[in-house]
């Protein structure tokens, strides 16, 4: 009965089995694979990402370079398993590992996901690290992957979302951009589209580029707003909804983006390449839009403004960040190696190669430092500014997934279609409460 209700559980995919073994091929013979000598310990790695994209190049160039830094003592031997178009294929892999207990040693977890994989115990901590070990990493990468103050992955990449802005709009409207540290506030903001509407109103546009995606990228580009604005989705541990989620404070943000809709600061349905057809004065979105626009937009005049704050917000960390990361599972045999190889995979060359080849940020202090770009191409200095400065992960909880689905749902229901916000923040909890019980029992 116990199994039953377990694979039921990891099948609607957040998985919760205690692993029975370690390593995707039965112990191989040195020799049986090209590199892995007699007296090497062997770690096995998955990723995500096919082989012959630029990502997975990365990968492959990484474990190479791991393999010769370490001839003699460890190899390691990498897997590709890509995602399908639903986000399948590779879920679907460790899903059906953590059944069998064939995972390898070491795989990549999306960053949000770390939390509910160690308290399900399909990965496990980190050998312990030095101080000068982890003062490599940003900040927000040490803080995504710990769970319970232990750490549990390390990624190799970093994100960031910016407040993109129309440079020439701005301009006409009289509007200064302000520094990183004093971004505008919720009231600032609002006054501000209003400046700007009646240029955006001349080209049939809106001030303001913004919609509530179905998917990951809602809660990414506007926790922010609640967490600037004194609120939380959960409480510190993870296993609290209630309290949180439906916050009198939350309840206030979400009103924020029923103002904005209220006024036609934004359009209800998304329109395509609003803002980069110049027919909104901001936007926000991910780093990747400065690489979007200058290469398929190169007439428009953008720049990256602080994100927005609540009117109340004393310097707290908020701003976007999170991305996929290497773990350990949990009943890896060789500890010392594999995280070796997550420290490697994630470390300073590789960080460089996965700028280099993919435009990715990566996660390292040392990898930025190897770049003009983020000393001085504005737009990339203003996005690493603001993620090494503010960058706030995802809520850490075994039930992400849960959190995520509603977070959308709420702002989709209540901004969108105009259901009772308050009604629509306690159903939803409701539902997180539904999977936390079998954290809380």
């Amino acid at each position: 009965m116990v199994k039953k209700k377990l694979l039921s559980f990891v099948l609607a995919g957040t998985m919760g089995l205690t692993l029975t073994g370690c390593g995707t091929k039965s112990d191989p013979t040195p020799g049986s694979i090209k590199g892995y000598d007699q007296g090497e310990q062997y770690v096995s790695i998955w990723v995500h990402s096919i082989e012959d994209t630029p990502e997975g190049h990365v990968y492959r160039e990484s474990v190479n370079a791991f393999n010769k830094k370490y001839n003699g003592k460890y190899f390691a031997d990498i897997e590709f398993i890509p995602r399908n178009d639903s986000g399948g294929g590779y879920s679907d892999k460790i899903n059906a590992s953590v059944m069998s207990g064939g995972l390898p040693d070491v795989l990549t977890v999306d960053g949000p996901n770390v939390a509910s994989y160690a308290a399900n115990k399909i990965i496990q901590p980190l050998a312990p690290l030095t101080k000068k070990e982890k003062s490599i990493y940003l900040p927000s990468i040490l803080d995504q992957g710990t769970y319970q103050n232990k750490l549990y992955a390390l990624g190799v990449m970093e994100s960031s979302v910016g407040l993109y802005y129309n440079k020439d709009i701005l301009k006409k409207a009289g509007i200064k951009v302000p520094d990183q540290n004093h971004p505008w506030t919720f009231s600032e903001f609002l006054t501000i589209l209003q400046k700007v509407k009646k240029y955006t109103d001349q080209v049939k546009g809106y001030p303001l580029d913004m919609t509530f995606p179905v998917g990951e990228a809602t809660i990414y580009y506007y926790a922010p707003f609640f967490w600037s604005n004194g609120g939380d989705l959960v409480s510190k541990n993870g296993l609290k909804a209630d309290g949180y989620f439906n916050s009198q404070q939350n309840l206030k943000t979400i009103q924020y983006f029923k103002t904005l809709l209220a006024h036609k600061y934004m359009s209800k349905v998304a329109v395509a390449n609003l803002f980069e057809e110049g027919r909104a004065a901001f936007k926000f979105d991910g780093a990747w839009e400065v690489n979007t626009v200058r290469t398929q937009f190169k007439k428009l005049n953008i720049g990256v403004a602080p994100y927005i704050v609540g009117d109340s917000w004393k310097g707290e960390k908020y701003t976007p960040t999170g991305s996929w990361a290497f773990a350990m599972s949990s009943k890896c045999k060789h500890k010392e190696a594999a995280t070796k190889l997550v420290q490697y995979m994630s470390g300073i060359d590789s960080g460089k190669r996965i700028w280099s080849e993919t435009k990715t940020f990566p996660s390292t202090y040392k990898a930025y430092a190897a770049f003009d770009d983020f000393d001085k191409d504005p737009e990339y200095k203003a996005l690493y500014t603001q993620l090494k400065t503010y960058g706030h992960p995802r809520p850490k909880t075994p039930v992400y997934p849960q959190v995520s689905t509603s977070f959308q749902q709420v702002l989709e229901n209540s901004a969108l279609s105009g259901m009772d916000a308050k009604t629509q923040q306690d159903k939803a909890v409701e539902r997180i409460n539904a999977k936390l019980k079998r954290y809380t029992m």
